[in-house]
């Protein structure tokens, strides 16, 4: 599908966020986090599940991704602020969130901050905390490599990004791409190897190198500091969705996560890895989420 103009909302900081709708617009609102490094147009990857469910699927970029304005500094307890005023500008009193990979701690975030507007809440191949997390083994190497350098050297890794902003939007031909997809899980491959799939899913990474030249960086930045509050804390529903066989954070790390969070209903699926999960099963994961009913 080809996108609309994003919805520009100006939000507390005189910053403008970008935001992308995909779905019934006269739907229930779920506002959707993408994955690192993404953007809004990763959200069109459940268009047609969310029109057929009657929902209102709303894509955000982070600050400085695509159409975002860079909010340099910022910490993921900036995030709940931020959604709260998407929420008031779409007339959603109360709504529900969404998110992928790196989505998922702004996801939680949202959950702990807003209990009185997010009623339920839906985590997916979700980023684990990782500030004072001294085992890493668990995640995929060039994690583990951009961490430990980020640690040492934060300036150098913030103008390795800078200088790879351009290639990186540069597609791979298909038979450099196929080599490629042998690096990641049968599933994973299985999953990207559908042009539809791929074209949706290179549209998002793509996107996040659009916006501010250091926005990419920033977006990063947030997975090595602490994220400032206490996941026995929520009391939202979370449900956590994640496939054994996901290879950028193995799945008895989100097994971690859902046992801190108060009642989460988690689910470790077999036979998916960390693309195929969304990818493929996005409808029942909304599905899901959509059957937590509206309190209050």
């Amino acid at each position: 599908m080809e996108p609309a103009q994003p919805t520009l909302v100006r939000v507390p900081g005189d910053r403008d966020v970008a935001v992308q709708s995909y779905g019934d617009p006269a739907g229930e609102p779920v506002f959707f986090f993408h994955g690192w490094p993404s953007s809004r147009f990763q959200g069109a990857l459940a268009h047609e599940s969310a029109c057929e469910l009657g929902i209102h699927f709303l894509s955000v970029d982070r600050p400085g991704i695509g159409g975002s304005t860079l909010h340099e500094g910022r910490s993921l307890r900036d995030w709940p602020m931020l959604i709260e005023a998407l929420a008031d500008h779409f007339g959603a009193r109360k709504f529900r969130v969404l998110g992928v990979s790196g989505g998922g701690p702004y996801v939680l975030a949202s959950a702990w901050a807003l209990p009185e507007r997010v009623f339920a809440a839906a985590v997916v191949s979700g980023a684990p905390p990782l500030a004072e997390r001294a085992d890493v083994s668990t995640l995929m190497p060039i994690y583990r490599l951009l961490l430990a350098a980020y640690r040492r050297h934060p300036a150098f890794i913030r103008a390795v990004f800078r200088i790879g902003r351009g290639p990186a939007t540069l597609r791979p031909p298909r038979w450099l791409w196929r080599v490629l997809l042998h690096a990641i899980p049968a599933c994973d491959r299985r999953a990207l190897d559908q042009p539809h799939v791929l074209d949706r899913a290179w549209a998002g990474y793509a996107g996040a190198w659009t916006g501010h030249p250091d926005g990419v960086f920033h977006d990063a930045r947030i997975y090595a500091e602490p994220w400032g509050f206490d996941l026995s804390e929520i009391r939202v529903p979370v449900r956590l969705w994640h496939g054994r066989e996901d290879r950028n954070f193995h799945y008895p790390l989100a097994e971690e996560v859902a046992a801190r969070i108060p009642g989460c209903h988690a689910r470790m699926i077999e036979g998916e890895g960390h693309y195929s999960l969304i990818m493929l099963r996005h409808r029942e994961i909304l599905l899901d989420l959509m059957s937590v009913p509206l309190a209050g």
